[in-house]
């Protein structure tokens, strides 16, 4: 009586050690000798978890090609805590000020734009989100223009909006030639230029890996841009405003003008106020403090600034709540 097809599978099994792979190639299975060095298994963890946590904690053999595959992963993936940001998603504030040369007085240094944009690049390979709000303030400022110029303060304002949207291409064009994808969004249409702003695509890009930068200000006169970083803060969640500027972080009086000045490594937003001290201007201020929206004032010319204030190093000023400075301190 011949066998069926069955108990022949059966037979060939048993003599050869395994089981035939008759339905293409077999799920990954963790060798034995892993889960021997292990001695346990964790039910209340997924299996692929496990497969992990044993295989990481085993030696492979050199002759079994999943467990060198695998290992070879954890070992590429294993990252250095030290190494992990702190904060996942950012609206980094920047004065156009910082891009006028002061050796030849241009309105963009090339170099300098360079070196920023080379560490947002380093911020952004951390796996931090990152939105950018640029002024313009080395092309044209609006108030000054109306106070000093002549200028109509309405007029002056778009004026300087569109000093932003110069600057946010710049950015655009210096990060791109760097392969960091970027865009720019405009709170003033202008659609052969840049994308309109439009929040959940600003989320999106975000989600996405890519760079967005915020031009045009709000969209409307008498709003700095500094209300637009707080704006945008707001909108898109983000966890921290980092107003990148000339001096190191926030102080009691000028630096420049003061050798005796005390630099706060942390402020809670009354303090601030009560002390009149000029962080961002009042309407910016008061947005952040309503959505409590920590902001972290920190030097740019500091040597890797920006990647050390996303790492949570301890660099320039921490201005946030009540609460969250209890919480810093319970740290």
């Amino acid at each position: 009586m011949r066998a069926s097809v069955s108990e022949r599978t059966s037979l060939f099994t048993a003599r050869q050690g395994f089981e035939p792979r008759l339905n293409g190639p077999k799920p990954f299975v963790l060798p034995l000798h892993h889960q021997a060095s292990e001695g346990r298994i964790n039910c209340g963890e997924s299996p692929t978890r496990q497969a992990l946590k044993l295989t990481k904690n085993a030696k492979p053999r050199i002759d079994d090609p999943n467990a060198l595959w695998l290992n070879t992963f954890l070992m590429s993936s294993d990252t250095n805590p030290a190494s992990q940001p702190k904060y996942k998603r950012i609206i980094l504030k920047l004065s156009g000020e910082v891009l006028r040369s002061s050796k030849t007085g241009d309105p963009i240094d090339w170099d300098t734009l360079a070196r920023i944009c080379e560490q947002i690049k380093d911020i952004r390979s951390l796996g931090t989100e990152v939105g950018i709000v640029i002024g313009g303030g080395n092309i044209f400022r609006g108030l000054s223009g109306s106070k000093d110029r002549g200028v109509d303060r309405t007029t002056g304002d778009y004026m300087g909006m569109l000093s932003t949207v110069i600057n946010g291409l710049a950015f655009m064009e210096c990060l791109e030639k760097m392969d960091v994808v970027t865009r720019v969004q405009t709170s003033i249409p202008m659609n052969q230029v840049a994308e309109p702003f439009i929040l959940r695509r600003a989320i999106r890009h975000l989600e996405k890996g890519r760079v967005v930068i915020f031009v045009a200000g709000t969209g409307n006169p008498y709003f700095s841009t500094d209300t637009t970083a707080a704006l945008r803060a707001s909108e898109l969640q983000a966890e921290v405003i980092m107003k990148a500027t000339k001096v190191d972080g926030v102080y009691d009086k000028d630096p420049m003008e003061n050798d005796d000045a005390v630099l706060y490594e942390q402020l809670s937003y009354l303090d601030a106020l009560q002390q009149r001290l000029n962080i961002l201007d009042s309407t910016a201020f008061s947005l952040c403090m309503d959505n409590e929206v920590p902001i972290l004032v920190f030097s740019l010319n500091e040597e890797d600034g920006i990647r050390r204030a996303i790492l949570g190093e301890k660099v320039g000023t921490l201005v946030c709540s009540e609460s969250s400075l209890s919480a810093l301190k319970r740290h």
